[in-house]
């Protein structure tokens, strides 16, 4: 088997969940990884469907694992969603929000009003603490005419004591009681790929995508012509993988041998998926 080199690969799409962490707990490798992204002079950015904690909370996270990034090297769902909205919606429009600091924070610094009194749009995240009367505000907003929009549709999330519940859950119970389909703005869909690849100021040939879910991070890398590679550390499987349509470019235990891989120099190109397991 040749060694995978992502030497020409000067900008990465890196999501977080599942490929940095589980729950609270870091993955084997990751100080070392984001060692040999700065040593290779990468450019960067952790994109993440989960909505739930803002930037300053992701920092503070990646503080207490040890490493360092900025600001701008972070991109949460909750920010693209609000900026999704800062351009299709009509300036100061009321939102009923379910979710996190992190989608609230991000709608209020666009000036949106967040109330569950006639808003114009209902938005989903994922919430840790979703109760029937946060479910049934929004289907009564939904039914009286707001537009529905979810941050993401994962159905489920990566944590320390194995696969748990993710927003797709949230948001198909919402789905089911409304009939409406909602407006979906993270992972697969185009706008968190076309913020991120605006902050990299590159290609999507010039970009490749490290996520663990098949059917938001590799789809989504695949329809915006942007390199996908997949780590088996979270929520895909090795069976998962077999019986896929969706399939990435290249795919890697973990970050151990991601790590080795950016600092190869052996040529190899993405024709078919390399699998170190």
């Amino acid at each position: 088997m040749m060694c995978l080199s992502l030497e020409k690969w000067d900008n990465f799409i890196i999501d977080m969940d599942g490929v940095l962490w589980r729950g609270e707990t870091p993955l084997s490798g990751l100080q070392e990884f984001f060692t040999a992204l700065r040593g290779t002079k990468r450019n960067f950015v952790l994109a993440t469907n989960n909505s739930n904690r803002t930037v300053n909370q992701y920092l503070k996270k990646l503080r207490r694992m040890g490493v360092q990034v900025s600001q701008e090297e972070i991109l949460t769902s909750a920010q693209v969603t609000a900026n999704h909205l800062a351009n299709t919606a009509p300036n100061g429009s009321r939102v009923s929000v379910i979710g996190g600091d992190g989608l609230r924070t991000s709608l209020q610094e666009h000036d949106f009003e967040i109330t569950d009194e006639n808003p114009a749009y209902v938005v989903v995240g994922f919430d840790h603490n979703l109760n029937w009367d946060k479910l049934n505000t929004a289907v009564l907003n939904i039914r009286a005419g707001a537009v529905f929009v979810a941050t993401n549709s994962d159905a489920t999330y990566p944590t320390e004591a194995g696969t748990g519940i993710g927003n797709g859950a949230i948001v198909a119970a919402i789905n089911t009681s409304t009939g409406e389909t909602p407006i979906i703005v993270g992972k697969p869909e185009p706008p968190l790929y076309k913020q991120a690849l605006q902050r990299l100021g590159g290609s999507p040939a010039q970009t490749i995508m490290i996520g663990d879910r098949l059917e938001t991070d590799i789809l989504g890398a695949n329809r915006a012509g942007i390199t996908s590679l997949l780590l088996l550390t979270g929520v895909t499987t090795q069976d998962n993988l077999t019986d896929s349509d969706i399939q990435p470019d290249f795919v890697l235990p973990g970050l151990p041998e991601l790590t080795n891989a950016m600092l190869s120099k052996s040529e190899t190109t993405p024709d078919t998926v390399e699998q170190s397991l």
